[in-house]
Formats: structure tokens, sequence, C-alpha cells
């Protein structure tokens, strides 16, 4: 049923290994992180995607080991950027090598004169497009790399606008590097991140921009720098293709699945008439969660309205597994997720992957099932040599007495 209509069969993977946008990904507060830490975050960041490792530079703090830290970071191979809204912190971020410093406008451009770092070049004032492309222009006929940000604003403080202004940028510049912060965004909506991230990296793949500046800050933006990795790698497939951003990965969809329940309940009513042994199959259809075996077929919408149709009360280790079991499929059908007995949910990049009982890895299949399943393999052996060795006895005995008999008549036919 999830396999495409035609011949059954899977199409080929899609190549999600390209993409055209770099990742800066901010270690917030990082004066207040001793070096070690910062080089934590950043192993972390690298891991999710990150292209560049941000040092979020703080108000009125002073960060003494700025350059220590920069060094640390590209010993250790990553780019670095140092993000300050002073300007001697970006002079000093500058001279200790930093690969980008932001940001600079047109009034603070002496500042790219005095190091080789690349510049990301902002508004002189919130909304003043043409002192961002004055600053290009200036930044252009020196002949200097450099980055323009029009910044995009929050939502009810400029936010349309602010798209509109990343729009005009790209038309007015048809070849200049853009950067993009979506923090304003994801930071300061309360929504889930992924679907915010994958309209922003939508815009961002339409209008060719080539950085994008992600923060976590917030919890719920703990997956940020994921969830941009992905959405960037759709979305450069889908402009690839000339297609919807749609069939190519399923990683952004962490709540609800396209098509939740593979089956339809008289499927499953068909597939449990033919279940011949007592372990217990669930399956989700539109109609509930289906617990069925060779004893019976049940059909419910709460887990706790089917556990007593099971009669596992007293085994405990079984009736342990059927209560997990019955709960994620519940979160599922309500949800509308997919639903695969003795698999975790999938939630898409939304969540990292969680340990197995087992620790065998993502998706092994958790320990108490595979110890339930030993143990009644392990009583199926020890049945079966039990019947063996009752039918073997049996056969002896018997063959005993058969032959007892012949004797006997062998010994009446010898006295005649």
């Amino acid at each position: 049923k999830d396999l495409p209509a035609f011949f059954g069969r899977p199409g080929p993977p899609r190549d999600l290994s390209r993409h055209d946008c770099l990742i800066f990904a901010e270690i917030v507060e990082a004066p207040h992180l001793p070096v070690e830490e910062i080089l934590a975050q950043a192993s972390h960041y690298a891991g999710a995607g990150a292209d560049v490792i941000d040092l979020g530079c703080l108000p009125d703090t002073d960060f003494p080991h700025l350059e220590d830290a920069v060094s640390a970071l590209q010993a250790q191979g990553y780019k670095v950027s140092v993000d300050s809204a002073e300007m001697e912190e970006l002079s000093r971020a500058g001279r200790a090598g930093a690969d980008y410093i932001l940001s600079l406008s047109e009034e603070t451009l002496h500042v790219a004169d005095e190091v080789d770092s690349v510049p990301v070049l902002i508004p002189a004032k919130p909304g003043d497009l043409e002192s961002l492309t004055r600053a290009i222009d200036a930044m252009m006929a020196a002949g200097k790399p450099f980055m323009a940000d029009p910044i995009l604003d929050p939502i009810h403080f400029g936010f349309t606008e602010s798209l509109v202004r990343y729009r005009d940028l790209r038309q007015r510049y048809p070849g200049v590097d853009i950067l993009m912060g979506v923090g304003n965004l994801t930071e300061l909506t309360a929504a889930d991140t992924t679907g915010i991230t994958a309209l922003l990296m939508g815009v961002v793949s339409e209008l060719r921009i080539g950085a994008v500046l992600v923060v976590r800050v917030s919890p719920h933006c703990r997956r940020a720098v994921h969830e941009a990795d992905l959405a960037r790698r759709i979305m450069f497939a889908a402009r690839e293709e000339n297609s919807l951003p749609v069939g190519i990965d399923d990683g952004l969809m962490g709540l609800h699945d396209r098509r939740p329940t593979p089956y339809s309940a008289d499927e499953i009513t068909e597939f449990a008439s033919l279940v011949q042994d007592p372990s217990f199959r669930i399956q989700v259809s539109e109609q509930g969660l289906h617990v069925f075996n060779r004893d019976g077929h049940h059909i419910g919408d709460e887990p706790f309205a089917l556990f007593p149709e099971l009669g596992v009360e007293a085994d405990g280790p079984h009736a342990f597994y059927l209560g997990v079991e019955l709960g994620r499929a519940h979160i599922a059908h309500r949800l509308g997720k997919v639903y695969t007995q003795d698999e975790e949910l999938d939630w898409g990049c939304s969540a990292e992957p969680g340990p197995t009982a087992t620790g065998e890895g993502e998706g092994t299949v958790p320990s108490h099932t595979l110890a339930m399943a030993a143990e009644r393999r392990a009583a199926k052996k020890r049945a079966a040599t039990k019947r063996q060795q009752q039918g073997a006895g049996g056969s002896k005995s018997g063959a005993t007495e058969k032959a007892k008999k012949k004797a006997k008549r062998k010994t009446r036919g010898k006295k005649k």
C-alpha cells in the first residue's frame, strides 16, 4: 500500500547530497562559555549540518578569550564568524582570522579595510534598504567580497515588508551573496519550527540566497539546525527538478504523515482472520486501534478500553509491552501518523534518534520484545522436544508390546 501504484516497487531515493546555501549556526552568549564548551557546541552544530560556527557576542560584556575561541575553532577545521554590535570586537575577530564578521553598515565599512574577514552588510537603520545598497556599491567598487542581509523582521513588526526587501535586493543585484537570519521568525513565533523553516528555506531557494543564520535559544528551536539542513536539501532538489517540494523526503513532517493509515479496517479484519497463533498484532486504521490474535479481533480508540479484552493481567512483561505499543498506536491515530508495531514513531528531523533498549542502534526492536519472542521460541522448542520424546517413547513401547505378542503367537504355534 505504501509502494508506487504501478509496479509495486519503491522509486529510487532522491539525491539530498547537494545544496547551495550555507548554514551559520550561532553559539549564543559565547563570552560566557569557556573554549572547551564552545568547541563542544561547535561539534554538535557541525554534526547537525552547520557550515560556519558563529560566535554570538553580548552587549556590554567582555569577551577576553575571543581570539582563543576563534583559533581553537579553526584548529578543529571550522569556518568561523563573529557576530557583534561592537566594532572593536569585530576588528579583533578579523585580526584573529575569523572568516566572517557580522555585521557592518555603510557607517562602519572602515572595519572591512582593516581585516580580511568577509563582512555581512546590513542597513544602517531598520528597513533602510537604500543605505544597504550604498554599502553594497562601496564594497563592489572596492572589489571586496561580502554578503548582504536586509534583515528579516518578526511577524507584525515588519515581516512581510522585510520579505519584499529580500526580493527587491535580489532583483537589483542578481549576483550578490545574500544572507538571511531566520531567528526572528523561528525564535519569536510560538509554532513548530519545521514548517517555519521549510517555508523560509523555500524563499531562500527561490531568491538564491546563499546563507542563513540559525539561532537556537528557545527550547522549541532545539532542532533548528537539523531542520535547516534538511530543508535546504529538499528545496534544492525540488528546484533542480522543477517540481514541488513534495515526495522528496518526509523528514520535515514531524507531527502528521501524508498517508497515515496504509490499510483500511476491512483489510485489517481480513488479516486478523488469517492469524493462527496467540501473539498479538497491533495496527491502526481510520476507525481506530486494532489488536488481534487467533483468539479475537478488538477495535477501539483508547488503550484503556482495549486492555481488559486482552487477558494479559497476570503477565506483567506482556502487559507492559502491549501498553507501550498501544500508547504509540494511540498517539499515531490521534495525530495522523504511521504506526508500525515494534518501531518508534517517526518524528522526522524534529527529534533526536532515540536509544533502543538493546543498544544496537536506531530502529532495533526493543529488548523486551526480543526477550518475549525468545521465550516463545524456547517454549515452542521445549514443547516440540517433549512431543518428540513422548512420541518416541510411545513408539518404543508399542514396538515392544508388538514383539511380545508376536513371540507368544510363535510359541503357541510350536506347541501345536
